[in-house]
C-alpha cells in the first residue's frame, strides 16, 4: 500500500515537471557582485566582442514554444541578482516533452562586462 503510494506521488511529480518552466543559474565565479537590473540585462545569441567574466551557467527546460519573451525575461530575472549584464544563450531547441507537447530547451552562460 505505501509502495504504491510511492508511486503515485512519484507519478504525479513526473507529469508536473514535465510541463512546468524551469529556469536556473548556477553561480560559477568567486566573489559578489552588485546586483543589476533585470529590464537591462541583455540576451546575446553569440558571445560579446568585449572582455566580460563568467558569472553562471543558465539552464532552461520547459518552455511553451509561444512563450520566448517570457523565457527571456525569466532568464533576466534570475541573471540579475547574480550581478549580470547579460545571458549568452550557446544552445537551444525543442524537446518533446509529455503527451508529445513540444518544448523550448536553452542553455547559456550569464556574463558580466568588464
Amino acid at each position: 500500500r505505501m509502495k504504491i503510494k510511492v508511486l503515485l506521488l512519484i507519478a504525479i511529480m513526473a507529469v508536473f515537471s514535465g510541463c512546468s518552466p524551469f529556469v536556473d543559474i548556477t553561480k560559477t565565479a568567486k566573489g559578489f557582485y552588485e546586483p543589476t537590473n533585470a529590464n537591462d540585462v541583455e540576451i546575446l545569441k553569440a558571445m560579446p566582442d568585449r572582455r566580460y567574466i563568467e558569472l553562471g551557467i543558465v539552464t532552461v527546460s520547459g518552455i511553451k514554444l509561444r512563450d520566448v519573451a517570457k523565457m527571456h525575461n525569466a532568464i533576466r530575472t534570475k541573471a540579475a541578482p547574480l550581478g549580470a549584464n547579460a545571458v549568452v544563450l550557446t544552445n537551444e531547441g525543442i524537446a518533446i516533452g509529455l503527451l508529445n507537447v513540444p518544448r523550448l530547451w536553452a542553455t547559456g552562460v550569464a556574463i558580466r562586462f568588464q
